[in-house]
């Protein structure tokens, strides 16, 4: 996604639960952690789920490494990040016949990423927009369907900016007219006046957590790089917070999730993929209460109240996906020099 939203510092839980005969490990994005998502799973199956929330796949490939064959059964990453767990062999093949993949919608459904020569190694479980979060009451919404105004000084000191460089950076190569899939390093010392624009007209460069308070709390009225992840968690107490993709478009993210190749538990952490797919479980996760967002399986409508169907914009999705570009995938050197500009905006 736009990386996993905890910090570093959360910590796997190995809490033993008496009444649990399986246990299973997770590492995870924190929209997992919601008791309300994993106590079905784990009634169910009677077995408890320990999980460890994690910032960035790079640092969960580094865990990995620190980590023995075994100690871990189940992955949630990125979806631009899949084709990485599997070069790693880190991914068990899914049998395909025992998840639902046509339900989920066909632009999420990225086989091309999520699996290889035929054989499926994680499936879309959850997806977004990287794109403009705003407070209604305090900009022009027409302003905000233009994606240059984050530049211009007319909300100078009102904008948050979401702090990842890869969906921020994806919004200006879009915003200029670019593809995220064909960016270059040109195009990145291109864009650095722009970033660094955006950067003197930012009250500041936000985690999630600091980016979601500044807007719901006024400290600032537009965050470049929020979306309805947002937004939509707030959304009943505060409808006043809103967001929007701009009529050049924005960035898409997607989660994917995995069975690790390694797991002793290869049976119960497909069964733990299959619920999370589940129509109930995707309405659930969609749902979290760490985060909100689309499911990638297109029967959890029948699962979601009309209230959250409005706050996820289920009806708008054919035209936010045909709007919507994926995250950049760059290569070391792209990354490099991405990470660059992006320390050089932070520095000003």
């Amino acid at each position: 996604m736009f990386r996993t939203l905890m910090t570093s510092a959360s910590f796997l839980a190995f809490a033993t639960t008496a009444h649990a005969t399986e246990e299973l490990n997770a590492l995870i994005w924190c929209d997992h952690a919601d008791p309300g998502l994993l106590e079905p799973f784990e009634t169910a199956n009677d077995a408890k789920v320990n999980v460890r929330e994690y910032e960035g796949t790079g640092a969960a490939l580094a865990l990995l490494e620190q980590s023995r064959p075994g100690d871990w059964d189940v992955f949630v990453i990125d979806g631009i990040d899949v084709p990485r767990a599997i070069d790693l062999d880190l991914l068990a093949e899914l049998p395909r016949d025992a998840l639902p993949i046509d339900d989920i919608f066909p632009e999420v459904r990225m086989e091309e990423l999520n699996g290889r020569d035929g054989k499926i190694y994680a499936v879309t479980e959850k997806f977004g927009y990287n794109t403009i979060a705003y407070n209604k009451s305090n900009v022009d919404a027409e302003d905000m369907k233009d994606a240059s105004i984050v530049f211009s000084d007319k909300y100078a000191g009102r904008i948050a900016v979401y702090d990842y460089y890869l969906p921020v950076m994806g919004m200006v190569q879009i915003a200029k007219g670019g593809e995220t899939a064909s960016m270059t390093a040109d195009d990145v010392a291109a864009m650095k006046d722009d970033l660094f624009q955006l950067k003197d007209n930012a009250t500041g460069v936000f985690g999630v957590v600091a980016a979601q308070t500044a807007l719901a709390t006024g400290e600032a009225d537009i965050v470049v790089g929020g979306g309805e992840w947002l937004t939509a968690v707030l959304s009943e107490e505060q409808p006043e917070l809103d967001w929007v993709i701009p009529d050049a478009g924005a960035v898409r993210w997607s989660q994917s999730i995995g069975v690790f190749k390694d797991s002793t538990k290869q049976d119960l952490a497909l069964k733990f993929v299959q619920y999370i797919m589940s129509p109930e479980g995707q309405a659930r996760l969609a749902t979290s209460s760490c985060y909100w967002a689309m499911p990638a399986n297109s029967a959890a409508g029948a699962e979601l109240t009309d209230a959250q169907k409005t706050a996820l914009r289920w009806d708008d999705q054919a035209g936010y996906l045909a709007n919507t570009q994926l995250y950049p995938a760059p290569n070391e050197d792209l990354d490099i020099a991405m990470q660059d500009a992006w320390a050089e905006m932070l520095q000003r």
